[in-house]
């Protein structure tokens, strides 16, 4: 930690947070609440920017350019306002269409208003956007005064289009999300698998419910259960409807912090089948839980898990490998035992504790360049 971080007073400090709040639940919007939650935990004022507020009056939001015009005007007026009483704005960012609506008017505001802004920039589409789209994006860039990214992956990204990054890991909260004591293997009982990302094609929701059929053959009390919301549902559900698992198969929906803590509680194992990913928090949660994950090689999950030590990786899009992954690791008690323990060890680095000096030192360089 750098001689400026160490000098960084929280109490007080007037921070305007630009990002998502829940709902719909996302990584992003969960991270944005934890993070204001934490910041006013040490003493800081943090004045929330909400990018996705509802719509109002509520009508407008069927009508496509008139809603947009409704939520992006007030947006706009809240960033001019809230930069200009804050000390620093932290700004959660994405690729895509909503970085052109909400992240680079927030650098921009700042700038003009001569704030230091710090972007924490996340998502596992950064090399497509930035290949796609970098001479624009890197002169909005160039106005922060700090580029964070939570993984090394994101970091490797950035730095292949010549722009620096500081790594700022997502962070997990140990109180929350903690084991449950288990008195029987899952080779003896019905195993219960879960997936915790929401339903969109980038996740591949489907190919878990194709493994699990591939799976449940093998354990035919199983149970699998989906989290989250999305335009995939109704396919989804259609899916497990033809493979003959409508009722081994559970769509839960949105769930709060404390259900997801007892569904992660209640589980012996959990699919990441993403097809494109950065560093999930659900993986964490996972881990920080007690329960073995199964993952797809892609992105900056390999930067989180250890193949056959804190988690098992296998190629995308692949079903029979997640299911022969899975089936590994609820019949090698061995096995089972070291992803937990390592699983358990590894997520100590994600702790506020941990990760706190990170983004002091963060917010030390950006107060500096000032």
């Amino acid at each position: 930690m750098t001689e400026a971080a160490t000098l960084l007073h929280w109490r007080g400090l007037r921070v305007a947070l630009v990002g998502p709040l829940p709902p719909p639940a996302g990584g992003m919007a969960l991270q944005t609440i934890q993070l204001a939650e934490l910041l006013r935990g040490e003493g800081a004022q943090v004045h929330v920017v909400q990018t996705n507020s509802p719509y109002w009056p509520g009508w407008v939001g069927n009508i496509p350019i008139l809603r947009a015009a409704c939520r992006l005007l007030p947006y706009l007026f809240r960033l001019w306002v809230e930069a200009g009483r804050s000390e620093v704005m932290h700004l959660m960012a994405n690729s895509g269409w909503s970085w052109h609506l909400f992240a680079a008017p927030a650098i921009w505001i700042a700038h003009w208003r001569r704030r230091p802004v710090v972007v924490n920039y996340r998502g596992g589409g950064a090399a497509s956007f930035l290949g796609n789209q970098s001479r624009l994006v890197i002169a909005t860039l160039n106005r922060a005064k700090a580029i964070i990214v939570p993984s090394g992956f994101l970091q490797q990204v950035f730095k292949s289009h010549g722009i620096a990054t500081d790594v700022v890991p997502n962070v997990v909260n140990l109180s929350r999300f903690s084991p449950a004591n288990r008195t029987e293997s899952p080779s003896d009982a019905a195993p219960h698998l879960i997936v915790t990302r929401n339903l969109e094609s980038i996740y591949n929701n489907e190919g878990a419910i194709r493994a699990f059929a591939l799976l449940h053959s093998t354990y035919p009390q199983a149970r699998l259960t989906l989290t989250g919301t999305g335009p995939e549902l109704g396919r989804l559900q259609q899916v497990a409807k033809e493979k003959g698992l409508a009722d081994a198969v559970h769509f839960a929906g949105r769930l709060d912090s404390s259900q997801m803590a007892d569904l992660y509680r209640s589980a012996q194992l959990m699919w990441n089948p993403s097809l494109v990913d950065n560093m999930p928090n659900s993986v964490l949660e996972a881990m920080a839980s007690g329960v073995p994950v199964v993952s797809t090689n892609v992105g900056g999950v390999p930067f989180v898990l250890s193949h056959g030590r804190t988690g098992m990786l296998v190629e995308p899009d692949d079903p029979l490998a997640l299911a022969d992954a899975a089936g590994r690791v609820m019949e090698d008690s061995a096995l089972r035992e070291r992803l937990i323990d390592n699983g358990l060890a590894e997520v100590q680095r994600y702790t506020w504790e941990q990760v706190k000096p990170l983004l002091a030192q963060t917010y030390a360089k950006a107060l500096a360049l000032r």
